[in-house]
């Protein structure tokens, strides 16, 4: 009997759970199919880093004495082909709106599914309230995640025979370094290094404090299992990880019960703010040419290397969202389609949480203030420096309102200028009185 090994979001043969599923049968077909609706919507850099993925992939089954087959097209007309009438299909589940939907199409043509779960550490429906429902709020869902016990990471099974068709080959590409499981792997070795302060420097923009695993974990080239087992509990900063871990599933468990929330806020009452949306404003946002310094800084390097520290996100989409008042799906779309790790659960769920429309949100009124978040995180400005280098020569405090600072300043005044760094396109506190107003009247109509 023919076995067929779908890979979609989980490039790797360790602690892959369908992948072990299909070798135990026998003869296995290593597909992953390139879907062009997914492939045109993404960035340069991450169809990049995903054919770099894949060519790590077909190395790993080479070595086994097989192929990577790679075909182009739709899921649901190509696999029943290579399963045939009487093969069968594994796969590790996606929670998307847009995978869930695929995956039921795919489903009813092919003749035998064994689905699996490899990107999550506890899946949708495994934690539940009361009720029997989804929880809303991440603090008791991450008591219960936090205590129930994850199941250990599975050892690469032996494989029998691994087809050795190619099949159309992978995607051209600019080749990404540190791709597949041994650049995942090495992530891991240097997140360890500083996971035990993890709790105090993640949100330090400047500082090599965070784990850089959410691409890795994103295309499934490292299951979360093994994350875990890898980083442990053994001190509050690795606690801390782990925490984040849980965001991942809480997230993917809130989108599968709520696949709407995609386009839709959370809390109804929020679906019909006044949105000012000004072109000129957003297009502002999106260079990297606010006049907030930590916005543009966050804003540069996501279009520098297609990843944004997670503080910066925060205060980036606060931004955009209070201070410029535009709807949180547009600011969402621009991030997923430039960020190299975008995970619509992730992107959607914290998105929503910013705009204070999505489950366990900040309240409406809870409005970032960029300068003190910049003054907070970034407090000399070396990540602004980096990535804003018209204010490379202004210090701290100055850096963080640069503009506010040059009016008893005329040097610096004449320096900003000069460089053409813009002055603030908004008055923060009476952008944020405008925004608690659209608030209350979307709540209240």
């Amino acid at each position: 009997m023919t076995s067929v090994m779908w890979f979609r979001r989980d490039l790797r043969l360790d602690d892959n759970p369908a992948w072990s599923a299909a070798v135990k049968e026998g003869s296995v077909t290593a597909l992953f199919v390139v879907d062009r609706t997914l492939w045109t919507a993404a960035s340069r850099r991450r169809t990049d880093l995903l054919g770099s993925h894949l060519v790590a992939l077909d190395r790993s089954l080479r070595e086994r004495g097989g192929r990577l087959r790679v075909e182009y097209g739709a899921a649901e007309v190509i696999l029943p082909k290579v399963c045939g009438p009487s093969g069968t299909l594994y796969f590790n589940r996606d929670y998307t709106p847009y995978a869930v939907a695929r995956d039921a199409a795919v489903t009813s043509t092919v003749a035998d599914v064994s689905s699996h779960h490899g990107g999550v550490a506890h899946p949708p429906g495994s934690i539940l309230n009361a009720s029997g429902d989804p929880y809303r709020v991440f603090t008791a869902y991450w008591r219960r995640w936090i205590s129930l016990e994850t199941e250990p990471a599975s050892e690469e099974a032996s494989v029998p025979s691994i087809a050795a068709d190619a099949g159309a080959g992978i995607p051209e590409h600019e080749p990404v370094k540190e791709a597949g499981e041994s650049g995942a792997a090495d992530c891991v070795e240097r997140f360890l290094e500083v996971a035990d302060r993890y709790d105090s420097a993640r949100d330090i923009p400047a500082a090599d404090g965070t784990s850089r695993l959410s691409a890795h974990l994103k295309f499934g080239t490292i299951g979360p299992r093994r994350v875990i087992e890898e980083v442990g509990d053994a001190t509050p900063g690795r606690q801390a990880f782990l925490r984040q871990l849980a965001w991942r599933d809480f997230y993917a468990q809130m989108l599968y019960a709520r696949p709407d929330s995609v386009d839709h806020a959370y809390q109804d009452q929020y679906e019909n703010i006044d949105w000012r949306n000004d072109p000129t404003e957003l297009a502002a946002w999106k260079a990297g040419t606010t006049g907030f310094p930590i916005v543009d800084a966050g804003m540069r390097q996501l279009a520098g290397e297609g990843v944004m520290h997670n503080r910066v996100r925060m205060i980036a989409a606060s931004f955009l969202v209070k201070d410029l008042l535009v709807d949180w799906r547009i600011g969402e779309r621009f991030f997923r389609h430039h960020l190299v790790d975008a995970d619509v659960a992730q992107n959607v769920g914290n998105w929503q949480w910013v705009a204070g429309t999505g489950v366990d949100a900040a309240p409406y009124f809870r409005v970032f203030n960029p300068t003190t978040q910049s003054r907070r995180f970034d407090p000399e400005g070396d990540y602004i420096r980096r990535w804003v280098p018209e204010l490379a020569g202004v210090r701290a405090p100055a850096i963080h309102q640069p503009w506010e600072s040059a009016e008893s300043n005329s040097g610096l005044a004449e320096r900003l200028s000069a460089v053409g760094y813009p002055p603030p396109i908004v008055d923060h506190p009476a952008a944020r009185r405008t925004a608690i107003h659209a608030y209350q009247a979307a709540a209240n109509s």
